[in-house]
C-alpha cells in the first residue's frame, strides 16, 4: 500500500501500466495455394560407378584406373563433353581378414588387411535424351559394374518454376476474394507473403513420353517433370 501511495504521490500513472499490457490484436485471414506447371525433362543425369579390388592398394588403383579410362574414351566417342562427367564419389576401404572362430587364450590381433577396394563414381550429364539408353550400354559394356540410376531435369528450371509461382499466385488471390465474401469481412492489407516449391519428379510408372536409344539399347522413358510453386497470403481482415 505504501508503494502505491509513493507512485501516486510521484505522478506515475499506475492505472495505465495495465492499460498498456493489453493490446488488440489484429484480425487476419491466411490462404495458401499451389501452382503448378507440367514440363517434359530436357536432361538426365546417369550415375555409374567401378569397384575394383587387390591384394595392395596400387595394384586396386591400377586396376581402377585402367577400366575408367576406357570408361572415359568410350564416353568421349559417345560425343558427351568432359564438363558433363563429374566424379562424384571416391572412397577406398582396407579389406580384413576375416577372424578365426577357434578359441585362444591369447589376446585378440590386431586385423589383418588382406587388401583393399578402390570405388570410383561418376555422374554424367546427357542433353541428347536420345542417347541415354546407349550412353548406359556402352559403359556398363566398357567396364563399369555398377549402376546407381538416373534422374531427370530442366536445365532452365527457373523459368518453369516462376510460371508456376504466378499461377499459385493468381489462385490465392482469387482464394481469398472467395473466403473474404463468404465470411463477410473486407480485405484490408496484405501483411505477409511466403513462397516456396520443388519439382515433382513421377516414377517410372507414371512417365507418359517413351523412346527407344539406337539398335541395342535400352528402353527409357523421360516421362513428365512437374515443377511446383506454393503462396501464402496472410490478410488483414475489417467486418464488411
Amino acid at each position: 500500500m505504501l508503494i502505491v501511495w509513493l507512485l501516486v504521490l510521484l505522478g506515475y500513472p499506475v492505472a495505465s501500466w495495465a492499460h498498456d499490457e493489453v493490446k488488440s490484436e489484429t484480425p487476419t485471414l491466411t490462404v495458401s495455394e499451389t501452382g503448378m506447371v507440367p514440363h517434359a525433362p530436357d536432361t538426365a543425369f546417369v550415375t555409374f560407378g567401378l569397384e575394383t579390388a587387390g591384394k595392395s592398394l596400387a595394384e586396386a588403383q591400377r586396376r581402377n584406373n585402367s577400366i575408367m579410362s576406357k570408361v572415359m574414351e568410350q564416353l568421349r566417342d559417345l560425343q558427351i563433353d568432359r564438363e558433363r562427367i563429374q566424379t562424384s564419389s571416391f572412397t577406398v576401404s582396407p579389406q580384413y581378414r576375416p577372424p578365426s572362430n577357434r578359441p585362444t587364450d591369447a589376446s585378440p590381433a590386431s586385423p589383418e588387411i588382406v587388401g583393399y577396394v578402390v570405388s570410383n563414381m561418376l555422374t554424367v550429364e546427357i542433353r541428347a535424351l536420345d542417347k541415354v539408353g546407349t550412353v548406359i550400354e556402352e559403359v556398363l559394356k566398357a567396364g563399369a559394374n555398377t549402376f546407381h540410376g538416373l534422374h531427370w531435369g530442366l536445365r532452365d528450371e527457373q523459368a518453369v518454376r516462376l510460371s508456376a509461382l504466378k499461377q499459385a499466385a493468381d489462385k490465392v488471390r482469387e482464394k481469398a476474394a472467395v473466403l473474404s465474401e463468404a465470411l463477410r469481412v473486407k480485405l484490408v492489407r496484405v501483411l505477409s507473403v511466403n513462397e516456396g516449391g520443388h519439382v515433382v519428379r513421377p516414377a517410372v510408372a507414371m512417365a507418359r513420353m517413351a523412346m527407344e536409344s539406337s539398335a541395342g539399347g535400352a528402353p527409357i522413358s523421360s516421362g513428365e517433370l512437374k515443377v511446383e510453386a506454393t503462396v501464402t497470403l496472410v490478410y488483414e481482415i475489417a467486418p464488411n
